[in-house]
């Protein structure tokens, strides 16, 4: 009688351990598919953070890859006539979920399909820019999160005023092609208009165009510099802390990774929190959630990062109580 038992518990341990085993061995094509297009490189340490922050989320909920789920990753590598075909080759691969990295790799998206659910990640104004009808209800197949605060640009022409209190004319560097910019920029006029500070407005659709922008803002003797935030920038952000260095420009910025390139300054979201946010919705949805039953999320904490050691090596005197508010300073 023993030994019956003992056999009925072997046969029953290696039927649960060959299903476990057909269940790990599941092939590729039958896992939920999500996919991830990001408008970087995945050399560049920073968007590598970034992408981990998301996968790292999603493994806190559950999700393994290889066995319950599987990230088909794609890279624009800073060029933004990539994204169609990157875009068209998500839907191709059959992705259950596409998030979609910044405003144009959301457009690039949205434009390949209208079924396929799409959460945005760190887009800047998705109303603003056509990609959602509204934050409380976006309809269609879109949701996700908005990088953009009512006056985050505000509050970083603010920051340069605090540094340079006598500034007159402060550049301003856009990318026209980005659809979440034109938001940005009518916010930086206004914010302009109140700080009585005149704006030279410099397009860099472009990488190559980046260096002309900075001889013209030389020579019509900017003082200060905003970029506004957007990935053609955000890939080129040595290029640019180095050239503001080299012209003494003191400049702000609207992501983390700026900062620690050695541009000076740096008021925006924490980007590896967006990330793990989006995480987020890709689970809801594929637990059978409509992205429109999902409203769109807005940052609700902001962080100011100055870099001091360009602060000196550009001649600047940092206010004591800029400081002390900044919740990182880099020396």
């Amino acid at each position: 009688m023993l030994a019956v038992t003992r056999l009925a518990t072997a046969a029953v341990f290696l039927l649960v351990a060959d299903s476990l085993g057909t269940a790990a061995a599941q092939p590729p094509e039958k896992l939920p598919r999500v996919g991830y297009l990001s408008p970087g490189s995945p050399s560049d340490p920073a968007r590598l953070r970034r992408f981990e922050a998301f996968r790292q989320a999603l493994r806190e909920r559950g999700y393994v890859e290889g066995q319950n789920i599987a990230i088909e990753s794609r890279w624009a590598e800073g060029k933004y006539e990539r994204y169609p075909a990157l875009a068209a080759d998500l839907v191709r691969v059959k992705a259950n979920v596409i998030v979609a990295v910044g405003g144009a790799a959301t457009q690039a998206v949205q434009q390949a399909t209208k079924t396929i659910p799409i959460v945005m990640s760190v887009v800047l104004d998705p109303v603003g820019s056509g990609l959602a009808t509204s934050l409380a209800r976006p309809q269609g197949n879109i949701t996700g999160t908005s990088m953009m605060a009512p006056d985050i640009v505000g509050k970083q022409l603010q920051v340069l005023k605090e540094v340079v209190p006598n500034v007159s004319r402060v550049a301003v560097l856009w990318n026209p092609a980005n659809p979440g910019s034109a938001p940005q920029l009518r916010e930086a006029e206004a914010a302009a208009r109140a700080l009585r500070v005149q704006l030279q407005v410099l397009e860099a659709r472009v990488p190559k165009e980046i260096d002309s922008a900075f001889a013209t803002m030389t020579r019509e003797r900017a003082g200060a510099l905003v970029i506004l935030a957007d990935d053609i920038c955000t890939n080129r952000r040595r290029q640019i802390a180095e050239l503001a260095m080299r012209r003494h420009l003191p400049s702000v910025y609207g992501v983390r990774e700026y900062a620690e390139a050695g541009g000076l300054m740096e008021y925006s979201f924490d980007p590896l929190e967006m990330e793990a946010r989006a995480a987020i919705y890709v689970d809801k949805i594929l637990k059978g959630v409509k992205p429109s039953d999902l409203p769109i999320e807005q940052p609700s904490k902001f962080e100011l990062v100055i870099n001091l050691k360009t602060a000196k090596a550009i001649g600047l005197t940092m206010p004591p109580s800029l400081l002390q508010r900044a919740d990182r300073v880099i020396e």
